[in-house]
């Protein structure tokens, strides 16, 4: 297939429209609830009280706003799908947005700005301090403001909603492709990422992973989960035909794909997490995944996902024999540490460097032949 027909198919999957929309039309659209901001993002997409203001400012004076994007989904409402900081601050500011419990938040006070300095100290309406508030003028102003509105229509591939919103956001406010993942479960199965969040919280998997104050932070437990949830039963096969060169790629495609698994077995794959991970707190705590040095004798270092991918896989792949079996797990996992061909696949030599996905597929034999019983 040749770029041009690859690019004609493309264009065949997306249909878009776009409408130039007042400020006062998305507060209408939002009030009833024809539009979701989707305030669990709030995390990730975070203004400071003077971007916000800012921003206000910006509509004031009527400078051009940047364009939205939004997803219509099966049910006609619109996703916000880039935009969410500025729709928000309107909403805050408005006295209209609500938290992800559907509690109304309060209204949004503004500091000075730059070519309005006296907007320190403003609220959109405040009827016990009209001084503090924006005269009935001022408010027609942010309301018959326009912002563009494009819009990925129902009709459209499915990816393309994802594609797009992870095109529009990795780089921006977002720090990680876990913080993007967890977006794109929460636009489109929130069940199934109150599942997995659930999931993470099991005490002997945080006990194991042992992660720094700023990996939690970016989320990669649910990273970690996703990679036990992918990777602990693929078959060689399909683990030899994995597209694409980055694993992060491929655990995001899988990620969209989540729902639509007819052979993912969620009570199977909770029951395979637990005996993991419960096995491995037992024996060896927050050593499960640092690397044993036979010299001296210990563990030493910090997490290494390549451990995790040799260990946690390995014991999830035979997690039923593990549950009726004793075994030495902390003798395996220092033999670990013996294999050439282990080591090797860590790509740490000079010149050793290799994909993600080949390490991957290195190492989850190397680990499930280590764990059989």
């Amino acid at each position: 297939m040749g770029l041009q027909e690859e690019l004609e198919n493309k264009r065949k999957e997306i249909r878009t429209d776009s409408y130039s929309m007042s400020v006062g039309e998305l507060l209408s659209l939002y009030e009833s609830k024809e539009i979701e901001i989707h305030p669990e993002f709030q995390r990730f997409f975070r203004w400071s009280q003077t971007q916000k203001t800012r921003f206000i400012e910006s509509l004031l004076i009527g400078l051009p706003i940047p364009q939205i994007f939004v997803s219509q989904r099966e049910d006609g409402i619109w996703d916000v799908v880039d935009g969410l900081q500025r729709l928000s601050t309107i909403y805050e500011f408005a006295g209209i947005l609500r938290d992800e419990n559907g509690k109304v938040l309060p209204h949004l006070t503004l500091d000075a700005a730059d070519s309005l300095p006296s907007l320190m100290g403003k609220k959109w309406d405040d009827p016990s301090a009209p001084k503090n508030s924006l005269n009935q003028t001022q408010r027609l102003l942010i309301k018959r403001s326009k912002i563009e509105v494009a819009i990925l229509k129902q009709e459209s591939d499915p990816i393309a909603k994802y594609e797009l919103f992870q095109r529009l956001n990795t780089g921006g406010s977002i720090a990680t492709d876990q913080e993007i993942r967890n977006c794109l479960l929460i636009m489109s199965h929130r069940e199934i990422f109150g599942w997995l969040k659930e999931l993470s919280k099991n005490e002997a998997f945080q006990t194991c992973i042992s992660l720094s104050d700023k990996a939690g932070q970016e989320q990669y437990d649910l990273e970690l989960l996703l990679r036990f949830l992918f990777f602990r039963d693929m078959d060689e096969e399909a683990l030899g035909k994995i597209p694409y060169p980055d694993v992060s790629e491929f655990i995001t495609r899988r990620t969209i794909e989540l729902s639509k698994d007819p052979e993912l077995d969620y009570e199977v794959e909770k029951d395979a997490f637990n005996v993991t991970f419960k096995i491995l707190a037992e024996q060896l705590e927050d050593n499960s995944f640092r690397k044993y040095n036979h010299q001296k004798g210990k563990f030493v270092g910090g997490f290494l996902v390549s451990a995790f991918e040799a260990v946690a896989l390995g014991i999830g792949y035979h997690y039923k024999e593990f549950r009726d079996t004793e075994v030495d797990v902390v003798d395996r996992v220092k033999q670990l540490w013996l294999d050439k061909q282990f080591t090797s696949s860590l790509g740490g030599s000079p010149g050793g460097s290799i994909s993600t996905r080949k390490r991957v597929q290195n190492i989850l034999p190397i680990g499930r032949e280590l764990f059989q019983v």
